[in-house]
């Protein structure tokens, strides 16, 4: 009885406990089953989130997109449109910038049989006299290339304007002013004072000709006040101006022998004149003319200042027989460094007490200028303070 009551409580405890395992796999598939649907349903409903929300990502994007892209063309727009508004027209006839100069009087002259007084690489310079008496300069610049567009001559013509409204603007006592242009179909026409005593070379011809005595007093205020031209260029105007063709015939001299420096920033206007070389012209404008700058200017003030002091011309055959170095920055270098500075000197200058100790620290001074580093040439400024520092000034 015993026995059989145990394994009776025995098998009733063995099906409870099967029961309770049944009950609770059900509940666990079933729950199992429930959390598997509920994260189907929040699969699909996240994907769908997903989607609307790269829509509105991707339209968002796109409307900004766009947006920006109109901004950018109707900006474009506009300043085209005030671009064409604000443009330099081009001027017809005259334009005059000294009351001494009509443009009645000035277009009657040029209308007439004008004295050449020079032509060049860079065009053709006449003297004449206008009704009121006045004599003026007129110098005839073809800035346009042979076969060039009319579109291109039209917006050359602009820039032109523009440049020439620059350079009228310049005064300084040794500059030749602009007084006035005339715009020609093919040309312009730039009007200057005209100087009666000519240019440097003029002078230094006659006085090798013993025509005109150039004393040293009077070489040397024509060095200071090129320089001063130069340093006006170069320091006061803004932005910088560089001559790029400074040399004797480019200086004119008033009847006091005061230099005014011509032909200055007319580097954009001729296409020709970056093609001009000369004695004059510094080492590094061969190597690339990009590299011209206002230590090139520099050089060409020091061959000036060589005629000056020498009275011989930079492409004389004198500089390249043996023993001259080739060239005259070289030679003054040469005569420095054995001693012998004094043989450089011209012989027809007439000087006055200490002035041969002066033009020994000129011709110093003129051998920096030649340097073939530009670095190591001075300044306009430092130029003006070496020679006003002379003896005779």
């Amino acid at each position: 009885m015993v026995s059989r009551r145990y394994s009776s409580s025995y098998y009733t405890k063995e099906l409870f406990t099967l029961l309770l395992l049944f009950l609770f796999s059900f509940q666990h598939t079933t729950t199992v089953q429930c959390q598997g649907r509920f994260s189907k349903q929040n699969y699909s409903r996240s994907s769908g989130d997903r989607e609307d929300l790269r829509k509105i990502i991707i339209s968002v994007v796109l409307g900004a997109v766009t947006g920006l892209v109109g901004s950018v063309l109707f900006a474009l727009i506009v300043r085209c449109f005030v671009q064409y508004l604000n443009r330099i027209p081009i001027l017809k006839g005259p334009v005059i910038f000294s009351p001494k100069v009509s443009p009645k009087t000035l277009q009657s002259a040029l209308a007439k049989e004008n004295h050449l007084l020079g032509s060049s690489l860079n065009g053709k310079c006449y003297k004449t006299v206008l009704d009121n008496g006045l004599t003026i300069a007129v110098k005839r610049l073809t800035p346009f290339e042979s076969g060039s567009p009319e579109i291109r001559k039209r917006r050359v013509k602009r820039e032109i304007q523009k440049e020439l409204e620059v350079l009228a603007s310049l005064r300084h006592r040794n500059l030749m002013s602009l007084r006035a242009y005339v715009r020609e179909p093919d040309s312009f026409s730039l009007v200057y004072d005209y100087v009666a005593e000519g240019s440097l070379a003029d002078a230094m011809n006659r006085a090798k000709e013993s025509e005109l005595p150039l004393g040293w007093e009077i070489r040397l205020r024509i060095a200071i006040g090129v320089v001063k031209g130069l340093q006006y260029l170069h320091s006061t105007c803004a932005p910088q101006i560089l001559h790029y063709n400074l040399k004797p015939t480019n200086v004119m001299l008033d009847a006091e022998f005061e230099p005014r420096l011509s032909d200055y920033g007319l580097i954009k206007l001729l296409p020709n004149l970056s093609r001009a070389t000369s004695p004059y012209t510094p080492p590094e404008y061969f190597h690339n003319c990009s590299r011209y700058s206002d230590k090139s200017d520099i050089f060409s003030f020091g061959m000036i200042l060589g005629v000056l002091l020498t009275g011989k011309d930079p492409g004389d055959t004198f500089f390249g027989e043996a023993g001259n170095g080739g060239s005259m920055g070289c030679w003054l270098r040469q005569l420095q460094q054995a001693g012998d500075a004094k043989e450089a000197l011209d012989k027809s200058i007439i000087v006055r007490e200490g002035d041969e100790d002066d033009m020994l620290m000129a011709v110093r001074v003129a051998a920096a200028c030649l340097s073939d580093v530009p670095a190591d040439r001075p300044s306009s400024d430092e130029l003006v303070h070496m020679l006003t520092q002379l003896h005779s000034f």
